[in-house]
């Protein structure tokens, strides 16, 4: 979309046009001390709070406090089946079937748990490709694992790089690497939108590519969901994880999802480690029984649920099941378009987007490199009421998140950059 113009008057009348408009009354906008609304351009890393989530909480502390250990059958929502309650509708969000999908643990122990089962090295194959700036907590747990089984963390991990005076990847980069190690790779683990870049990277492509290799492959989709359309079942992926606190808004530190393809569903023998929750629903209570794992995504879970924490992605789900993947995509695209457009206007002589300008290959966020870099602009905004965030060594990222973010947000947040820079 070109037809972006300048002035407030624009950024006000593309917000009157916006059938999403509404769903940021439904959000706790954080307010600077004289009580006016911040700029919040920060859900790449933390979600808001919106307003329904009190009252789901609530209602799990006062069936808690009426019922006791009752609530677990008796509950509003009773909490044996709590996270099937979520399954619906974070499938529908990841693109994915319900049996592929369920909420458990933390991202990384996710990450790990995934890389018991799928991540089955060899003599002959080993190593584990990731990008080579992936988040550091994957690039931590992919060398653990490699220690773990003992082989040199160095010497076992490849990075897919960008190419000198680059920063995006080249998939014809990653199409040589498994040219040249293919046999020698056992999995192939990528952040499936980049936390510092935002390039948003074809699963399809990198599945079917690893596959042809015989190298299982995964996805960290932590900037991905409920960002991007991620589609994961027809991806073809083995396996993916995700964070629901940043783009799901479910609170800080919050539970994880987690994918399984559902060809991996009903194979009993994959390795993986156990719990009590990953077994039979029907015998799970009679505690004398050999272990029979679940089908599915489900046959990962070890314990039962933290119910405070899901009822708060419950709140979150709810509204994005309301809203939708396609609107909520078709909404990112205009306004991150015009985001983009506003900042093109300062000039590339003082910042530079390094995020892909193709919007099918992004999500929400934008990379906004500062020449000549240092902290000094980022904080600058920050006591002008703009909260994004700063990444080493040289980049703002800042995210308009459709379901809470304006057409006004954003022109004011670029104006304000403006005076800083003039």
């Amino acid at each position: 979309m070109s037809d972006y113009k300048l002035g407030l008057d624009y950024a006000k009348q593309q917000d009157a046009l916006d059938e999403l408009s509404s769903y940021r009354q439904q959000f706790h906008i954080p307010k600077d001390k004289n009580g006016n609304e911040l700029i919040y351009l920060c859900g790449n890393s933390l979600g808001l709070q919106p307003k329904s989530t009190k009252d789901y909480i609530n209602q799990e502390l006062e069936d808690w406090a009426n019922l006791g250990v009752e609530g677990h059958t008796e509950a509003k929502n009773p909490w044996l089946p709590y996270h099937e309650f979520l399954t619906e509708a974070t499938a529908k969000l990841v693109g994915a079937k319900p049996i592929e999908v369920v909420t458990m643990n933390s991202l990384t122990a996710n990450l790990h748990f995934m890389m018991v089962s799928f991540y089955k090295p060899t003599k002959e194959r080993y190593k584990i490709v990731i990008e080579s700036d992936a988040f550091p907590s994957d690039k931590y747990a992919v060398e653990s694992q490699l220690r773990h089984h003992g082989y040199d963390d160095k010497e076992g991990l490849i990075l897919w790089k960008p190419r000198d005076g680059e920063e995006l990847l080249r998939y014809e980069d990653l199409e040589a690497i498994l040219e040249a190690h293919g046999n020698e790779i056992a999995l192939v683990m990528i952040g499936g939108v980049n936390y510092y870049t935002g390039q948003f990277f074809d699963f399809k492509r990198i599945t079917e590519l690893g596959h042809s290799y015989g190298c299982k492959v995964g996805f960290d989709c932590a900037h991905g969901a409920g960002n991007v359309n991620l589609d994961l079942h027809n991806s073809g992926a083995d396996f993916a994880v995700w964070c629901t606190y940043k783009y799901l808004n479910s609170g800080p530190g919050s539970l994880s999802g987690c994918f399984v393809h559902e060809r991996h569903a009903y194979d009993k023998n994959l390795n993986r480690f156990t719990g009590w929750w990953s077994h039979n629903k029907q015998t799970r209570f009679n505690m004398r029984h050999e272990f029979d794992v679940l089908p599915g995504a489900e046959g990962w879970q070890l314990s039962n649920p933290p119910i405070l924490s899901m009822a708060a992605i419950k709140a979150s789900l709810d509204m994005f099941n309301d809203v939708g993947i396609k609107k909520l995509t078709e909404k990112s695209k205009k306004l991150t378009g015009y985001f983009e457009f506003l900042l093109k206007q300062l000039g590339e002589d003082t910042i530079r987007i390094i995020t892909p300008e193709n919007p099918d290959e992004r999500g929400c966020q934008l990379s906004i490199q500062v020449l000549n870099a240092d902290k000094k602009l980022h904080d600058k905004l920050t006591e002008a009421g703009v909260i994004s965030d700063w990444r080493e060594p040289d980049v703002i990222r800042c995210a308009p998140v459709p379901l809470y973010n304006s057409f006004e947000d954003v022109y004011r947040m670029v104006e304000k950059m403006k005076a800083i820079l003039n």
